[in-house]
């Protein structure tokens, strides 16, 4: 069966939405599909191609800690960024030229910047340095430093500073000037040849390395942002590097060394600094005598980090390597050659990819400062997870017995006592770690679909979930293997729980094994709402249960979006509509939040609400032109497969539709798309149809959910897509003669197996596909260097199998299987420098359709990856696709690309010919 969701108009009248500037609980109804008229669109004009530059986007977002004042930039393709500070209560903006990436003080009372160039500018010097700007933003005064690298403002807000880009960039030293601004009197001091600098959490002290040529005054400094007193805490002729602060002690770490001739390694002293309050702050070295290896070094290729007490300093070491000698240019010059051994761990391509960082790989110790010793955490492939807060234990996992191009990523996890740095066993052959508690009191994982708990003190493991009464595993995993549980919300205040979900619910989970308790009553899984929490803190480390918590719910079926407030047993409900709102950021200091709410015919643009989502305040108009194009608008539908199934799709109506009318429809598909049922179409220039431009051009746009089985993904999408299909026709939308197939990548080949297998559609349009699972089983992921065995079994291509086992498998879901049988015109898009599915697969596409006379058009762009990234080819698409459509579907004159094709010779003249009209797109003169 299939229909409209419950609720929506017998007439099939569209759902309601909200409308543009309406706060979120203000619902208005829009009028049924059926009431549109021509008047009712007045002068509007459908979204042409280049209408799609008119767009803004709102970047960089943020609400000042005391919530007074938003910032954010508009930009535009290939426009200038523009730079908005306003006041929330009302009054004027702030806007600042070619600004981005505003950063408010800790007390709302300044705002800084970075400041660009114009995009022309930016295209004739892509090299030019940036400044930075700050603001007084009481006043509005403002002041810029340019060639500016970094810039920032102490804690606490006392002072402002900016590290200027280096002079030489071919110099042998790092360092460069910093200009330190005292923000409540304006007086500047200049630090010359500093490289790091950091402050300690309460902003009193700025610690900074110098690294001047010759090294000389190389070392570790302090200055006192009270006293203005600077005194050097460290100074040698070395290079200095990794400066960290304690977060919680007063306590600064940095290493000091030099790298001997020969050598490929800097040998590092770490230096760490405690006692910074008192009068003579104490100084612990350590160096590789003091516990490590022979031939080992302290690398400044690992970071540092303290402990909470400040008792302990993390740090990376390295092997020591020598240098290899120059091969003598008289000699024979080197082969080169990789070989690839069907023993190696991970095969060449795979190290390849990762040479970098397997050169840069470091291997965890532990400096304790009160022994003066130093213990070794990480040894062979085993690596630290986690560190407890007060360092006594580190998490160490090994997945050495595991190691596999395919198989899931198990691992064996122990516990290591960071004195001694002896370990213990605690879970074998697990493939999901869940964590560490805040308190570090206890570790978690998931296995045979059930939590379980280790006290690290102890090393007692327990099973906390055997007696809950509901089930914690993901029902909705569709890939083969172990399924993983919903998910951990955190942990309680009070460490004695951990907060899990169920599919709708939270629950609170006793870490000493007793029964689980809900906490939201049920109310998510009775009501079809997925709750889970919404974090305003960032900083929070654990979920106080004793306080009001902020929940996020989200309806299944309905797919309305909201927020809820668990206040003990009591939950209420604050906001939940036919929306999507965007993450909530909440101001530190103050009850506001700044969010965006979106729907089909609604920007997300900025608003400003409280702490109840009730009182509501519009900050941002991006894109107020939208008004003078045909939109139209969204719906939710549903529909069951052969076996019963329920599923559900949305479909966008044209503006003017009227019942009884059927329409030319394009469908998009991929995994699952009714949760977008809200998500605003932005116009823009990509390697997929636009959605917005479509549907105002008269087509209709339906997006179906796909239920994957496991084994036979491609013939899931096939009946998903089919059904579908047919419940838009059955319910009198779309004309079954022109309908139109839309997918990229995962759906690009089930794009290929639709057109191999179904007379439903007129036209394929399709991408970036993997069209022969045989030949595709055994080639690369280019970017990552693996190959396709893990994606193919137990990723996204969910076959649980391989062609080995099961040829015909492989086979039957290939799209080459299917191509003497196939009669459908077909576009395909692919990079030929595609990372991601290899050019190769398009090329025996092609070739396979062509040998057997078969109608399709392979748009092979050079240079282009997975998707298009310059802007002139994604230019060059939409306006194929739109011609392909537009033939196929509509009855339009096909061009003479699609009919003749384009001869090697003609190309320039071609592309030419078909670029847009010069001026029609903004290029040259203005983005992105």
């Amino acid at each position: 069966m299939f229909g409209l969701r419950r609720g929506a108009l017998a007439s099939i009248a569209l759902v309601a939405f909200t409308l543009l500037g309406a706060p979120a609980s203000a619902q208005v109804a829009a009028p049924a599909s059926g009431a549109s008229s021509t008047a009712a669109t007045g002068a509007k004009r459908a979204l042409e191609i280049e209408d799609y530059a008119l767009w803004r986007s709102v970047d960089g977002s943020t609400i000042s800690p005391d919530g007074a004042w938003v910032a954010w930039s508009f930009g535009r393709v290939r426009g200038d960024d523009t730079l908005h500070v306003r006041p929330v209560g009302g009054g004027d903006d702030h806007v600042v030229a070619h600004a981005t990436g505003a950063l408010f003080s800790d007390d709302g009372r300044w705002v800084a910047y970075e400041i660009g160039h114009s995009f022309a500018e930016s295209q004739r010097d892509d090299d030019l340095a940036a400044s930075a700007g700050l603001m007084n933003l009481s006043t509005g005064e403002r002041w810029a430093w340019e060639k500016a690298d970094d810039f920032g403002f102490a804690p606490g807000s006392s002072h402002f500073w900016v590290k200027k880009t280096p002079v030489d960039e071919d110099a042998d030293h790092e360092g460069t000037d910093v200009v330190v601004r005292a923000l409540a009197d304006g007086q500047v001091e200049l630090l010359g040849n500093v490289d790091e600098l950091g402050f300690d959490a309460e902003g009193r002290w700025l610690a900074y390395t110098v690294d001047a040529a010759d090294q000389t005054g190389n070392g570790l400094y302090l200055l006192d942002l009270r006293s203005g007193v600077r005194r050097a805490l460290d100074q040698a002729e070395a290079r200095y590097g990794r400066l960290t602060w304690a977060d919680e002690a007063a306590a600064v770490a940095v290493l000091r060394g030099t790298t001997p001739d020969d050598a490929e390694e800097r040998d590092n002293t770490l230096v760490a600094v405690t006692g910074l309050t008192g009068a003579s702050p104490s100084v612990t070295e350590f160096g590789p005598a003091d516990g490590l290896a022979a031939g080992w070094v302290l690398s400044e290729k690992g970071a540092l980090a303290w402990n909470e007490p400040g008792t302990i300093v993390f740090a990376g070491t390295r092997p020591q390597e020598t240098t290899m000698e120059e091969w003598p240019d008289t000699a024979l010059p080197l082969a080169d050659v990789n070989i690839f051994h069907w023993a190696d761990d991970r095969i060449q391509t795979e190290q390849q990819s990762a040479a970098g960082r397997d050169r840069n790989r470091t291997w965890r110790a532990a400096a304790h400062l009160e022994s003066g010793r130093l213990t070794p955490l990480e040894i062979d492939r085993r690596t630290v997870q986690a560190t407890t807060p007060d360092g006594r234990w580190a998490i160490g996992r090994d997945d050495t017995d595991y190691i596999s191009d395919w198989q899931p990523s198990w691992a064996d996890y122990t516990r290591i006592d960071t004195r001694t740095g002896e370990t213990m066993p605690i879970a074998q052959g697990v493939e999901r770690a869940l964590g560490l508690s805040p308190s570090g009191g206890h570790w978690l994982y998931w296995e045979d679909g059930q939590v379980h708990a280790v006290e690290l003190a102890s090393g007692q493991a327990r099973t906390l979930t055997a007696d809950a009464p509901v089930s914690f595993v993901d029902t909705e995993w569709d890939y083969f293997g172990d399924r993983p549980p919903w998910g951990v919300a955190g942990y309680s205040a009070d460490g004695e729980a951990v907060v899990l979900y169920d599919e709708f619910d939270l629950w609170r989970q006793p870490l000493d094994g007793g029964t689980a308790t809900s906490l939201t009553g049920g109310w998510g899984a009775e009501n079809g709402v997925r709750l889970r929490l919404q974090v305003l803190d960032p900083e929070a480390e654990a979920i106080d249960l004793d306080e009001p918590v902020i929940l996020r719910g989200f309806g299944k079926h309905t797919k309305q979006d909201g927020f809820f407030r668990l206040d003990g047993d009591r939950l209420q409900t604050l906001a939940l509509d036919d929306v999507r709102f965007g993450n909530p950021e909440k101001a530190a200091d103050a009850d506001r939040i700044l969010i965006t709410r979106q729907d089909w015919s609604t920007f997300p643009d900025l608003w400003v609400t409280d702490g109840d989502f009730s009182d509501w305040t519009r900050v941002t108009e991006a894109n107020p032109q939208q008004s003078e194009f045909l939109w139209g608008s969204r719906i939710l539908f549903d529909y069951e497969l052969a076996d019963g199934t329920p599923l559900q799709g949305t479909l966008a109506i044209p503006e003017g539709w009227q019942p009884g009318q059927r329409l030319p429809m394009i469908v998009r598909f991929y995994e699952q798309y009714s949760q977008d049922l809200h998500a605003y179409p932005t116009p823009a220039y990509r390697h997929q149809p636009n959605f917005a431009g479509y549907v105002s051009r008269g087509y209709l746009l339906m997006q179906p959910d796909v239920h994957f089985r496991t084994r036979t993904t491609h013939s899931d999408m096939l009946e998903a897509i089919e059904a579908a299909t047919r419940a838009v026709i059955d319910l009198g939308y779309a004309d079954p003669d022109a309908i139109g197939l839309s997918g990229h990548s995962f759906s690009g080949g089930g794009g290929a197996y639709i057109a191999t297998r179904s007379t439903m559609f007129a036209a394929v349009a399709h991408g970036a596909a993997p069209i022969n699972l045989v030949s595709e089983f055994n080639q690369l992921f280019v970017g990552s260097g693996q190959n396709n065995h893990s994606y193919d079994i137990y990723g996204q291509g969910r076959y649980g199998t391989n062609p080995y086992d099961d040829f015909d498998l492989y086979w039957d879901q290939s799209p080459i299987s299917g191509v003497e049988s196939m009669n459908t015109p077909v576009l395909y898009l692919h990079g030929e420098a595609d990372p991601v599915v290899n050019w190769e697969q398009g090329l025996e596409w092609y070739n396979a359709l062509r040998f057997l006379g078969k109608p399709i058009i392979w748009l092979s762009y050079p240079g282009e990856g997975h998707g298009l990234a310059r802007m002139e080819n994604r230019i060059d698409f939409q306006h194929r696709l739109q011609q392909f459509f537009g033939h196929h579907l509509r009855g339009e004159p096909a061009p003479a690309w699609m009919t003749e094709g384009v001869d090697y010779l003609d190309k320039p003249a071609h592309m030419r010919d078909f670029a847009p009209a010069p001026g029609s797109i903004p290029w040259g003169s203005g983005g992105r």
